[in-house]
């Protein structure tokens, strides 16, 4: 496991109730009630949590590589993000698609700013390996 150089933030939160709880960040920022998935309950589910907080990521690792490769990254990119909670056999898992838009750009281009955002982003970097994830540039 790498050691960090610095830590650059720590998100806090407290969770009560599991799937049909709430959960609150230490700075009160986030306060959101949680439903199971489909769920009629108000409220939303990790997995929608999952996907805005990858999503969002994402497209901070593809302003990088933009950067790098001294592209401008479109105001408008977006990433759709797909979290499935499925099961086989009774095993509950993940698995994850990041349809990905940037309008204006050179297919190669994109494609290039797509594959370095997922070699960069911390999401992808935690999920690699653990779950099935399929990116595609739409």
């Amino acid at each position: 496991m790498n050691q960090p150089e610095k830590v650059l933030y720590t998100g806090k939160t407290h969770t009560t109730g599991g799937r049909d709880g709430a959960a609150r960040s230490s700075d009160g920022r986030l306060d959101v009630r949680l439903s199971g998935p489909g769920s009629a309950a108000p409220g939303t589910n990790p997995e929608q949590m999952l996907a805005a907080g990858w999503s969002a990521c994402f497209i901070g690792a593809m302003g990088l590589a933009a950067q790098k490769m001294k592209v401008a990254l479109p105001k408008d990119t977006a990433v759709d993000a797909e979290i499935d909670l499925a099961v086989t056999d009774g095993a509950y898992f993940l698995q994850a698609r990041l349809n990905v838009s940037v309008p204006g750009v050179d297919a190669e281009v994109a494609q290039a700013l797509v594959d370095a955002a997922h070699q960069t982003c911390p999401y992808s970097k935690a999920t690699r390996g653990n779950i099935d994830v399929v990116i595609a540039l739409v």
